[in-house]
Order: structure tokens, then C-alpha cells, then sequence
């Protein structure tokens, strides 16, 4: 399979689970799209469920299943409006990884007590970008203490260049 042709199924792939009806059964998604790679007990019995392409693909959609086993609705996960829930509540590793799907790296940046744990996820910045969203967690990993975009070095042209 070419690059383009990849693109091109995980375009058609976002735009489809996307799509996919509020009540759905969650079989009938599995059936679609196969099984989630991820998820989450919740505490009204139901669960929490993410397809996610981390660590090297730039996409994730989840799901809350009830405890009837229907999907309330499948949205995509690495967006910049979807990482804006982290600025409500108190975010700790769980409820991020159990939102998100587990992240592409987790890294520790810092010295001394400026010393913090980082989780990056891959995605496409406004959709267009590829970029990290970077989650810094406090000096011991409990809390989020903020998250910004940075562009993803994976990318960066200057490794394929001959020097």
C-alpha cells in the first residue's frame, strides 16, 4: 500500500467513525472498525473505549459504552477543542490516559524541583500540522499543570538530510 493510499484510508477512516450514530451497538462498531486497542472501566458500569494510532500515527477516537453496550457517540480524541478539557478539573494520569488513550512518549524535562513528567501525543494541529501536544504532570505525576502544541520532531527534515 502506497503512503497517499494510507492517508487517504485514515482520512476516510476519521471521517466515518465519526459518523457513527449515537445508541450504535458497540459489535456493530467493532464490526465496522475492529476491536478498540484501549480502554476504561467507568464508575456507572460502563466503559471507555479509544482506537488510537499512538505512538506513530496521529489519530484516536473513543467512546463511552453503557452498561447496555451501546456507544453514545464515537468522537475524535487528538483535536485541539478536545484537549481543551484538560483546563477543567483536576486531571490526574488516569483520566487523562482513560480520555486520550495512552500517549506516544511520556518523557521527564527539568532539573531539581523544577522537574516534571511530560506525556506527548501525535496529532495534526487545526488539522493541518504535525505536532505534539505536550502534558506536563506535576514533579511526581499525579496532576496535569498544563499542556501547549509543539511541532513533532518526527517530522523535522533536517534527519533526512545528508550532512
Amino acid at each position: 500500500m502506497t503512503l497517499a493510499s494510507l492517508a487517504l484510508t485514515g482520512l476516510a477512516a476519521c471521517a466515518n467513525m465519526a459518523q457513527v450514530p449515537p445508541g450504535t451497538p458497540l459489535a456493530d462498531v467493532q464490526a465496522q472498525f475492529g476491536a478498540p486497542n484501549f480502554e476504561c472501566p467507568q464508575a456507572n458500569g460502563g466503559r471507555r473505549v479509544i482506537w488510537t494510532q499512538q505512538p506513530m500515527g496521529q489519530y484516536a477516537w473513543g467512546a463511552n459504552v453503557g452498561t447496555d453496550g451501546r456507544v453514545d457517540r464515537v468522537t475524535p480524541l487528538l483535536t485541539d477543542e478536545h484537549f481543551r478539557v484538560l483546563e477543567t478539573g483536576d486531571w490526574g494520569p488516569e483520566r487523562v490516559r482513560c480520555e486520550f488513550g495512552p500517549p506516544a512518549r511520556i518523557d521527564t524535562v527539568g532539573l531539581g524541583e523544577k522537574r516534571e513528567v511530560v506525556w506527548s501525543y501525535r496529532y495534526r494541529e487545526n488539522s493541518v500540522w504535525n505536532s505534539l501536544m505536550y502534558v506536563y504532570m506535576s514533579r511526581d505525576g499525579s496532576k496535569v499543570t498544563r499542556f501547549h502544541p509543539g511541532p513533532d520532531p518526527m517530522y523535522d527534515d533536517d534527519k533526512f538530510m545528508w550532512h
